[in-house]
């Protein structure tokens, strides 16, 4: 029996266009079951990353493919890394082999290093509703006169659309140096892609309010105030809304974070099907009397910026809900002789509240990177 280990020092999340390196490890354990240990002879190792695309076939109408045989003949040296799985493969980088005619004794190891650039082509790791796109690094071994055996690792990828091209390389002799900066191996400090990705998110940090007027038929509701429409992983969408401009009351309003996953028209299983809304956050609140107030809600780290390609398009957007009154709403004044506590109550009747509220729907799109 042969352990093999992977190990990513940096972490499964890796940019389109970053170098990805992985440690692999082949080791000989020593069993205490058995009472003879013997060497192991590997013919051949190698690995290489590739992209699996898998669609549900109730919304997604995707060409036909040609039968394709889905056993690993014993015989066979060929590494296929998306042997055995569902889906499509959408693009696999050239294997590399990482040893050939490999001899380990009882209780050795070996450990090899495998580095590969991710593709820039590629869509980013996503997993919807009616597709989805995932990223492994295959790593593939084979015994002599055994058949090939296949670890997976999965990885994340991050795709940054209108990234920055690397600057052009200045002449030694003319690039000014700066003796307080120590010199990195591997090229500039913005020649990285990491480094090219942490400059163009500076944008989400730039201010610009945007101000909306929320209005219905009768009326104006509220005046509507976020400070930027990009944000990035991890951030705080923040709005504020000003009641006491309105002429209809607001009883009640919520804001949800959601999230768009369409399918694009040539690849639709039913003409005019629906977009997936997909909701991760919401802010509920009750706001009658109240002139001014705001909410925040969270990008979860762990969702995929919006993109777009042949198949699917995620966009991501606020949906907004009020509850407004058809009828005035007398303001309850606290008069100065009134005792601390006091106890407001609603209808009695809920039919009756049902008929002097109505619901309100907006949406406003917004980019997540």
């Amino acid at each position: 029996m042969i352990e093999v280990v992977a190990s990513m020092a940096r972490g499964p999340v890796f940019l389109a266009g970053e170098v990805m390196e992985c440690l692999i490890t082949f080791t000989n354990p020593i069993s205490h079951l058995s009472t003879s240990a013997s060497s192991e002879m590997l013919a051949w190792a190698s690995a290489q990353i590739h992209c699996q695309f898998h669609a549900s076939e109730s919304r997604v109408a995707l060409p036909a493919q040609g039968t394709k045989q889905d056993v690993q003949a014993e015989s066979d040296t060929v590494l296929i890394p998306s042997r055995g799985e569902g889906g499509q493969c959408m693009l696999d980088t050239p294997p590399k082999i990482l040893f050939c005619d490999l001899r380990l004794d009882p209780g050795e190891s070996r450990t090899y290093s495998y580095s590969e650039v991710v593709p820039n082509d590629g869509p980013p790791s996503f997993r919807g509703q009616s597709v989805k796109y995932v990223y492994k690094l295959t790593i593939g071994c084979q015994r002599v006169s055994s058949p090939i055996k296949l670890l997976r690792v999965p990885f994340r990828v991050l795709v940054l659309h209108g990234m920055p091209e690397p600057p052009f390389p200045q002449d030694e002799e003319v690039a000014p140096s700066n003796p307080f900066l120590e010199e990195e191996e591997g090229g500039r400090r913005d020649d990285r892609p990491l480094e090219r990705a942490l400059d163009m998110l500076t944008i989400t940090s730039r201010r610009c309010p945007h101000l909306f007027n929320i209005t219905n038929m009768r009326g104006k509701v509220a005046k509507f105030c976020i400070f930027k429409t990009v944000y990035r992983l991890g951030e705080d969408i923040i709005g504020t809304f000003d009641f006491s401009e309105g002429d209809i009351p607001c009883i009640q309003y919520s804001v949800s974070l959601q999230s768009e996953e369409e399918i694009q028209q040539g690849y639709q299983r039913r003409p005019g099907q629906s977009i997936n809304v997909t909701g991760h956050g919401r802010h509920l609140e009750s706001c009658l009397h109240t002139a001014s107030t705001h909410f925040s809600l969270p990008v979860p780290l762990n969702v995929t910026p919006g993109f777009s390609t042949d198949i699917v398009t995620l966009r991501w957007r606020l949906h907004f809900e009020f509850v407004t009154s058809r009828e005035p709403m007398e303001s309850h004044n606290v008069l100065q002789n009134q005792p601390e506590v006091t106890v407001w109550t609603g209808a009695e009747d809920s039919i009756m509240w049902a008929h002097l509220c109505f619901p309100t729907e907006y949406h406003l799109l917004l980019k997540v990177l």
